[in-house]
Formats: structure tokens, sequence, C-alpha cells
């Protein structure tokens, strides 16, 4: 027997699903809170002292925190190849607001403390808000848009053709509910940011950020709910018409798919999801508790515990489908239609069983070791060691 044999090709389609939102939802619990922290940098540091607190207390783990957006990616492109391709090109001005974004952010890092100026400083200082809030904001547009349907087709050789010219494509991203999800991505993260600045900040730095993550905390699950509610009376769904061959060929053109009603009709068919979208509202929650009260670590971790709660919930709602066609249903991008071939999916496995554990491991290490505080006695004794 060939080895990948060992393991059904659904089962693979299955866990790779199930890994590419252990990746995405890593890398918004961990540079998530890298982005909410650039974001919150202008307004709970006054000083420049105060400033150069916040951002050391990123400083030193941002890069290893981007592994996870890194992973991602390569993982979309390695095991589901038609997401890579159609959602890069539909997608394409918002991916470049992104990357510029994420691009502009350890330029600032690095030249912000290069001279003393403070109009200088204070430039570099809005370089880090946009590295931050652009992509937290752009990736939940981007969120909203999946899940009201991207207007492509497939042509039968199954090259995507998108509807609208390129400058209407990108406008028709900005529409209201996808703008909706784009803010409750940014206030989440920023929540989740002022939760990592209440443990590793103190005095005024940790005050601000604890009033102001209390607010967006409460925005968080006041836009989660009304997205919720939008999506249960206000969004068509999409399901499959006929069952489809869970281990059959990647060609999304032998699916049979329709609008349905709402999204929330899986949650008939599947109750047991619903357990998603009640972790994310009890953790962001209790996350907002959290900052009120003044507590630091448990801030954190039910900040992690709302992340993981919001976005299962827009994967186990959209199950089986990761991108749907509002264009043409039949089109849409399925789990068990969009996926690399069987031995790539399992020859991929192998090498993330041992390494996966290798980065969580470092990581774990990384932390452990910067573990504390920084305080603002400690930036001005060591002007030029940090940031």
């Amino acid at each position: 027997m060939i080895l990948f044999e060992l393991v059904e090709y659904d089962v693979l389609r299955v866990i790779w699903w199930l890994l590419l939102g252990v990746l995405l939802i890593g890398f918004a619990m961990t540079d998530g809170f890298d982005m909410g922290v650039g974001a919150l940098l202008p307004f709970v540091g006054r000083t420049d002292v105060e400033r150069r607190v916040v951002i050391n207390t990123v400083g030193p783990v941002w890069e290893g925190n981007q592994v996870w957006f890194i992973l991602g990616g390569g993982a979309i492109f390695a095991a589901w190849p038609p997401l890579y391709a159609v959602s890069f090109s539909g997608f394409y001005l918002a991916m470049f607001a992104i990357l510029a974004a994420l691009i502009l952010r350890p330029v600032a890092f690095k030249y912000r403390s290069k001279r003393e100026s403070a109009t200088w400083r204070s430039v570099w200082d809005w370089a880090l808000f946009a590295g931050g809030a652009v992509p937290a904001l752009i990736f939940g547009v981007a969120v909203g848009n999946v899940l009201q349907g991207v207007p492509f087709e497939l042509t039968p050789d199954l090259f995507s053709r998108y509807e609208g010219s390129f400058h209407a494509k990108f406008l028709g991203l900005l529409n209201p509910f996808a703008l909706l999800t784009g803010l409750v991505s940014l206030s989440m993260l920023v929540t989740h940011g002022a939760a990592w600045l209440s443990l590793k900040t103190g005095g005024w730095v940790q005050t601000r950020a604890q009033r102001i993550g209390t607010v967006t905390g409460l925005v968080t699950i006041a836009g989660y709910l009304g997205a919720g509610l939008w999506l249960a009376y206000g969004i068509e769904g999409y399901g499959l018409v006929a069952e489809k061959v869970a281990n059959g060929p990647s060609n999304p053109l032998y699916s049979e798919v329709a609008r349905t009603a709402t999204w929330l009709t899986v949650y008939a068919e599947r109750p047991w999801i619903a357990v998603a979208p009640l972790l994310g509202l009890a953790g962001m929650t209790m996350a907002v508790r959290g900052l009120r009260g003044g507590r630091e670590v448990t801030t954190l971790l039910w900040s992690k515990l709302g992340i993981f709660g919001a976005i299962s919930s827009v994967g186990l709602t959209m199950f089986p489908f990761i991108l749907p066609s509002s264009l043409d249903p039949r089109s849409s991008l399925t789990v068990w239609d969009a996926s690399s071939s069987h031995r790539t999916l399992f020859t991929m496995l192998v090498a993330t069983v041992i390494f996966m554990p290798l980065i969580l491991a470092y990581t774990a290490w990384v932390y452990r070791v910067l573990w504390g505080k920084v305080t603002e006695d400690e930036v001005a004794e060591k002007s030029h060691s940090l940031y």
C-alpha cells in the first residue's frame, strides 16, 4: 500500500481545513495583539518614554508572531490552490494594502528612534498605528465579503473571472456588512492589544489601555451580535443541493450549489456549532470585565478565547464552503473540491507534525524568557538598546 493512502482523502481535507483555521486563529491571537498595540500607540502613550514602553512590549516578539501569517498564507497556497488563486485575484488591492501596512510596520520599528526629533518620531508612531489598524480592518472586511459571496465564476477550464471593472471590484468590497465585520475585527484586536498592555505595562499606559479596551470590547460585542442578526435576517447563505463526494476530484464545477434563505440554517442541522459564537461572546465579555477590574493574565486569556470563538464561528457556519460565489454559486469553492492532491496533503501533514511542535515550543520559550512588565525606568536607562 502507498503510504499516503493510510489516511483517506476526505479525512485529509478536513484535517487541513482545521489546520488552516488553527493557523488563522494563531495569527489573530499572537500578531493580533501586536496590531492592536500599534493601533493604540498614539492614544495610550502621551510622552516619548510612554510610547517607547508601548513599543517595547511587542518589539521583541512581533517578528515571531508574524510567522503564523506566513504559515497561513503558505497553507492556503499549498493545500488550497484554487482558494489562493481566486481570493488573491479578487482581493488584489486589499491584499496590497495589507502587505504595504505590514511592510511599513518593521520599517517604523527600526527607524522610529533613530533621531531625537519629536516630529520624526511622531510620524513613525502614526506609521505603526497604520501598520496595526489597516490590516485589522481589512481582514474583517474580507471576512464580511466572503460571507456574502464573492462575485466570481469559473470557466470550464477552471480560470476565474470576476464581475465588474478593477476599481468597481475594490469599491464593492466596502459594502455596509463588510464594513461592520471590519469594525468588529478592528475593535476585537484593539481590545486584545489593550489586554496585552494591561499585562505588560503599568502606570498611566496601563490605565489608558484598560479604559480604551473596555470601550472597544463593548463595541466588539455589539458589532458581533449585530453581524449575527444581519446574517440571520439579511444575507442569503449557500448550501449543497446534492450530497458531495467527499473524496472526489478537486473540481468545483462538479458541485451543485444553491442559495439558501440564511447561513444560520446550518445551526438547525448542526446545533453543536453554536458553542463557537457563545465562546466568542463569553470570552470578550469576560475580557471587558477583566479590563475594568484591573486583572491582567486572565484578561488576556479571555480575550484569546473571544478571538477563538469569533473566528471559529465563521468557519463552522460556512463549512464546507471556503469561498462561495455570488455570481455563479456552482463555482463556489468547498472543502471537498478545492484542495491539493491526496499525496500533497499527506506530505504536508507529515511536515506539519514534525515542525509545528518545534514552533510552539520555541514560541513558548520566548514568551517565558520575556515574561514581565516593561517599565519607564528600564526604557529610560537603556535608551540605545531598546526600540
